[in-house]
């Protein structure tokens, strides 16, 4: 499997968002999609739907086994045991956020973010009239930090929710067993529900390991709602399908209580297909990382050389890289300014809150020489602006 055969011409003949928004001359290195081909398992699933005209309603949820095939694969991967009857499947990660806040929090009710953070969170807390307790991260030498004094000192009698990113989008953190053990006590102390987002557990690299958050202890897990999907990972994002893990009873029952209506459903071959890539596709994936990696490295080698002023840290997970314009002396949005000066698309930083000033997301998970051209675009239009 190559993933280096990627040609701009093909990617534009794409449907999807990604390279549709921002016109023909324009690189696409914003929505989190990545450009390579999918896997070969998943290749032939769907093409044994196409050769069967399998596209009649699928199974219900407590036919499905999917619940079963990820509780197999986070043992086997995290060590985790999440019970099987406790997970709920989802059409879309986001989603199930949006109804797990309202189960779960009134209007008004705070819910902790750490800032920059994947912005549809930020539209989640604003979209249902929660408060929004913000807790930016630090950046340090060493790498992203999370504050825990200021942490704690922003939760009042109002805060319900602790909603995280582990790992964290937009910042490429994965964090320690260390950390999360801070933050969970944090969560003990003020009686909050955590949401954790996992959705890019599958996407760490070699060094550092994902820790589900709910595997901590049962106390933890008694008050955590996973939300983990194999879109991200697998490059299948316009699929659609997730799941919600529940660390108890009361949480699924409550969350169950929610109109099954208003949660929508799975299309045909969904779910199939998710089982596919979760136990199918470890040679894909491991070549996968192993591009992604190189590219990765690549970001970090051209800034040093090219772009010493932008400030950059290479992600631990994610295929995401999140960067600092402000010493370069850029007076707008580095989003604005690089789609009009250099024809590239990045997200803009100010999505991810205010922290996110001055900086842009990059999506590096295309061909590396597309991605050398989005670069060397970066570099040029920053030189004549300079």
């Amino acid at each position: 499997m190559s993933f280096a055969t990627l040609s701009i011409e093909q990617l534009r003949q794409r449907h999807g968002n990604k390279w549709q928004q921002f016109g023909a001359e324009v690189l696409a290195a914003w929505v989190a999609d990545m450009d390579f081909p999918l896997a070969g398992p998943i290749h032939r699933c769907l093409e044994e739907y196409l050769r069967r005209d399998d596209f009649g309603y699928p199974l219900h949820a407590d036919q499905d086994p999917l619940p079963a095939v990820f509780a197999e694969r986070m043992r086997q991967r995290y060590a985790w045991s999440p019970r099987e009857d406790l997970i709920a499947i989802t059409s879309d990660v986001v989603q199930a956020l949006y109804v797990a806040l309202e189960c779960f929090s009134e209007a008004g009710a705070g819910v902790v973010l750490q800032t920059p953070i994947y912005h549809p969170f930020l539209g989640l807390v604003r979209d249902l009239k929660r408060h929004l307790v913000a807790n930016p991260l630090r950046y340090t030498e060493a790498s992203w930090q999370i504050d825990f004094e200021q942490l704690a000192s922003g939760i009042d009698e109002r805060t319900r929710v602790l909603l995280f990113c582990n790992p964290h989008n937009p910042s490429g953190r994965v964090w320690t067993r260390e950390e999360l053990e801070a933050v969970a006590e944090v969560a003990l102390r003020h009686n909050l529900l955590i949401f954790s987002d996992e959705i890019h557990s599958d996407l760490t690299y070699p060094g550092h390991q994902h820790i589900p958050m709910a595997s901590l202890s049962p106390q933890v897990e008694a008050r955590t709602i996973t939300f983990n999907s194999a879109t991200k990972a697998f490059n299948i994002a316009g699929l659609r399908c997730a799941l919600a893990v529940f660390g108890s009873e009361e949480l699924k029952k409550r969350f169950d209580a929610y109109p099954k209506r208003l949660l929508g459903g799975l299309g045909s071959g969904v779910s199939e297909i998710t089982r596919v890539a979760w136990t199918e596709c470890g040679d894909w994936h491991a070549q996968l990382m192993d591009y992604l990696a190189g590219n990765r490295r690549l970001i970090g080698e051209f800034l040093a050389a090219e772009l010493p002023t932008v400030q950059y840290r290479e992600p631990q997970s994610t295929y995401l890289a999140w960067l600092d314009f402000k010493a370069t002396g850029l007076a707008e949005d580095p989003h604005s300014f690089f789609l009009r000066e250099a024809r590239v698309a990045l997200s803009p930083g100010p999505q991810f809150g205010d922290p996110g000033v001055g900086c842009a997301r990059l999506n590096f998970a295309t061909d590396r020489e597309i991605l050398r051209e989005i670069l060397q675009r970066l570099r040029d239009a920053l030189a004549a602006h300079n």
